[in-house]
């Protein structure tokens, strides 16, 4: 990535715009799985993992809030602003959630060398009535205190959000579990969720197999790329685990998010934001992608002389030849966006936005699909 697709929100008024449309943001991204749970494409247990990492989205967009509370001010000291990439995602760069990784490993100790909240707020008191000025390091000693407590907290979204096992029953003698694992995925910038369906036909259940699950974690962790097709992941598996059966993968890209406020975007999403012309908050699209690979036989294959494993025959994408293309059995493309953009796209109608599902949100949060 270039240093011009990065870009750092110096602007006090900018940066508290930005962390305000994320929230409102992610709370969307939260009914929108509800909607589609209620539409039949999301079971309860998914939606409530997708819910689940978009409040955890939005403890870090928090936390990162707290931590530039005071930036564009002289605070006394220079503790930087705000990267985020303007061109591919339009959300923050992978190195703050990097950084944020790493001051959480030390906020305990942070926090025991500040003073208290209520004796800052004391002292900022004595500056305002004492000295009649604006007690800006105090607010700033106070900013931080607040980005450490939030970082202890904890249930943010790292870079790296291990591997969870859920069961799902018991079918023919053999275990159901929903693996969930995310990633921040530094090539783009962009939170990346994956869910795997798979039975289990090990000895031990797999979540309290000390040999296995350790093992599955980091196999499924070095493979959080987005630049990875699901068909390389899922036959990687179900090569190096013989009594682990993948039969579902899917993949939800969170993202790219297009402002007309923070972000260059090219093509047909400028053409439609610039024409919108939609009022602060409401002028901003974000993208949602999900991938999906699905078993469509098993075969058994010889291991050894005496001996034969099961191998998943992975349905690809049978329309144009696109299943080589993309490795997956399907990939669905879906837009969160305000009346006013929604508006626009519809006037504009740019090609290839005819299969993008549209959910459209309301202020008060209402989401109709279109």
């Amino acid at each position: 990535m270039s240093q011009t697709d990065n870009s750092n929100l110096k602007d006090l008024f900018a940066s508290r715009r930005y962390f305000r449309k994320f929230e409102a943001i992610l709370l969307h991204m939260a009914r929108v799985a509800g909607v589609m749970e209620v539409e039949g494409q999301l079971r309860r247990d998914e939606v409530n993992i997708l819910t689940r990492y978009a409040s955890a989205l939005n403890f870090t967009f928090r936390a990162l809030s707290y931590k530039y509370l005071l930036v564009g001010r002289d605070t006394g000291r220079y503790f930087g602003s705000l990267n985020i990439d303007t061109r591919e995602s339009g959300f923050p760069a992978s190195d703050e959630i990097l950084s944020m990784a790493n001051d959480a490993q030390q906020a305990e100790r942070h926090l025991a060398q500040m003073p208290s909240e209520a004796d800052l707020k004391s002292q900022m008191v004595g500056v305002i009535l004492g000295e009649r000025k604006i007690p800006t390091k105090l607010q700033f000693a106070l900013s931080q205190r607040l980005y450490y407590e939030e970082l202890l907290r904890g249930d943010l979204f790292w870079a790296r959000n291990d591997p969870e096992a859920i069961w799902q029953g018991n079918d023919d003698q053999r275990r159901k579990f929903l693996i969930h694992w995310a990633v921040y995925d530094s090539q783009i910038n962009l939170p990346v969720i994956y869910m795997m369906e798979l039975e289990d036909t090990g000895k031990v259940a797999l979540p309290k197999d000390q040999r296995r699950w350790p093992e599955v974690q980091a196999h499924l962790m070095a493979q959080g790329l987005a630049g990875l097709k699901l068909m390389t992941i899922a036959k990687g598996f179900d090569e190096d685990f013989d009594d682990l059966h993948p039969k579902r993968l899917r993949r939800f890209h969170v993202g790219p998010m297009y402002s007309d406020a923070f972000t260059k975007q090219s093509g047909p999403m400028a053409d439609v934001l610039s024409q919108a012309r939609a009022p602060a908050g409401q002028d901003w699209a974000l993208v949602w992608t999900e991938e999906e690979l699905q078993s469509e036989r098993v075969i058994e294959e010889r291991q050894g002389w005496f001996s034969t494993v099961e191998r998943e025959v992975f349905a690809l994408d049978p329309f144009a030849g696109r299943g080589a293309e993309t490795g997956a059995t399907r990939m669905e493309r879906s837009i969160i966006l305000p009346q006013r953009p929604y508006q626009a796209l519809e006037e504009l109608d740019p090609p290839g936005f005819a299969s993008v599902r549209k959910f459209v949100v309301s202020p008060q949060g209402r989401v109709l699909r279109y």
